[in-house]
């Protein structure tokens, strides 16, 4: 009976999830928000949460448009519009964790501007074991 238990542990061990798998690293990130004020629309990108650093475009967003996302330590938070043919004025602004950092406008027909902001590099990871006892 001590046997069937045993095994079983062995068993329940070799095949449950993470049993030897490598941790997923989490990058430490920080709460960027951007935000296009103006009316009309306006093609926009922005820098989210990528690994590969690849930007999220929101074609023809309706303006007043906003949004918060984690940005990783270390990649530099950006948001772009472009407005249609037809012109307008439109002001992007970018704010890590609540702190405003840049803001730009565009305006005309195609008119362009670029917000951007810097995060620190999220440096070595701590090791657990060096950590200083509670006490």
């Amino acid at each position: 009976m001590v046997l069937v238990a045993c095994g079983g542990l062995v068993l329940y061990g070799a095949l449950s999830p993470g049993g030897e798998e490598k941790e997923k690293r989490e990058v430490p990130t920080a709460s960027v928000t951007y935000e296009v004020t103006g009316t009309g629309t306006a093609d926009i990108t922005y820098q989210a949460r990528s690994e590969s650093g690849r930007a999220t475009v929101v074609k023809a967003a309706t303006l007043p448009w906003r949004t918060t996302v984690p940005v990783p330590l270390g990649r530099t938070p950006v948001v772009s519009i472009v407005l249609g043919e037809k012109g307008g004025q439109a002001r992007c602004a970018v704010a890590v964790r609540g702190r405003h950092l840049q803001s730009a406008t565009a305006s005309g027909g195609f008119g362009r501007a670029t917000c951007t902001g810097s995060l620190p590099d999220p440096g070595p990871s701590p090791d657990p074991a060096d950590a200083a006892p509670a006490g």
